[in-house]
């Protein structure tokens, strides 16, 4: 009886003390010596300029290789390098974005009931491809009904003509009125604008949250490494964004918005955080909460997004399937991105 009773008491001051350390960590850690709000100001401002100058190379390095022959959409070498961007995309959703949600959402901070019973990430991101899903479709029939709409106000009759057979010379040859609708796009060009456009509102969304983490966090020890991290990051995201960009064929005035916005999100975020830094507490259950099911959305989008609009849609298309080897140089351009981004995890 004594030892069942001895086993209890153990039992109590193990559960007191894990209470007790969960309840710590919830707390602002005063006591971490790399916690300096005067030396990790500077550090925030460098980071800043740096992932803005990263993030403006990377989605518009794509866009200068227009000039350049062997990287025009229509060769190989396009289809390898937006492999290899794709894989950073699926990577980002999988290790990066998605396991910071479940820390988040599964937090000692929050209330066991219901976080702790419920898997709220896997059901946030669920909903969020499902979302992205009905997005895409919908978007993509509203595109093709205005196309058609003005395909059908622009044909004329003499546009419709039958090819004509005229006596030359004792020979004959056809003549006819090749002329087309006018604003009319093909329905290829239609999902790449799609694409491009449902892409860019995910990485967005999950770039100011980023950026707030930067930004709201006083830990030197981490800011370094993490800016270095983010740097390589947003380089190899915004040339798998860049690329997108490049096959929807958007003039110049949009290419310039949807660069200006993927560049300026993160380091929006940096400075948001820093203006929120005395009342932004990671580690509140607000904070968690909002932070995490964002995450988590952005996750279940990246990962659609990633997996059914740019790699089954490449690998399922004529080229790649018209090609065994470059099917097979597009997969290792895959999972070099989708490693490399995945090595990244370990420090951002």
């Amino acid at each position: 009886m004594a030892s069942i009773s001895k086993q209890v008491s153990i039992f109590i001051i193990s559960m007191a003390c894990l209470c007790t350390k969960a309840l710590s960590q919830c707390e602002d850690q005063t006591n971490n010596p790399c916690n300096n709000k005067s030396k990790a100001l500077p550090l925030k401002l460098i980071g800043l300029a740096a992932i803005l100058v990263t993030s403006v190379i990377g989605v518009g390095l794509p866009l200068l290789t227009r000039s350049i022959p062997a990287l025009s959409p229509d060769r190989s070498l396009f289809v390898i390098v937006k492999a290899f961007a794709s894989g950073i995309i699926l990577a980002t959703g999988f290790m990066h974005v998605l396991p910071d949600s479940f820390d988040m959402l599964r937090s000692p901070c929050l209330d066991g009931n219901p976080w702790q019973r419920f898997p709220f990430t896997g059901f946030v991101a669920m909903l969020s491809a499902v979302f992205t899903l009905m997005v895409d479709s919908m978007a993509t029939s509203m595109c093709t009904r205005t196309n058609n709409a003005v395909a059908d106000e622009d044909v004329e009759p003499r546009d419709q003509e039958m090819p004509l057979a005229v006596i030359n010379d004792g020979g004959m040859h056809l003549h006819g009125h090749p002329h087309g609708p006018k604003g009319t796009l093909g329905q290829q060009l239609l999902r790449y604008r799609v694409v491009a456009m449902v892409l860019e509102l995910g990485i967005v969304a999950h770039s100011i949250v980023i950026g707030l983490g930067v930004g709201a966090s006083n830990d030197v020890c981490t800011i370094k490494p993490l800016v270095a991290a983010l740097c390589f990051h947003q380089m190899f995201e915004g040339m798998g964004l860049g690329g997108c960009i490049l096959q929807a064929e958007y003039k110049t005035l949009k290419k310039t918005v949807m660069i200006f916005f993927f560049s300026v999100t993160t380091p929006f975020g940096i400075v948001l955080g820093i203006l929120l830094s005395k009342s932004y507490k990671e580690n509140s259950p607000g904070a968690l909460i909002a932070v995490g099911v964002l995450n988590a959305s952005s996750a279940g989008l990246l990962i659609y997004m990633a997996l059914v609009d740019l790699l089954a849609a490449d690998f399922m298309g004529p080229k790649l399937q018209g090609s065994i080897k470059l099917q097979m140089k597009s997969y290792a351009a895959v999972l070099l991105g989708a490693g490399g981004m995945s090595l990244m995890a370990k420090w951002a």
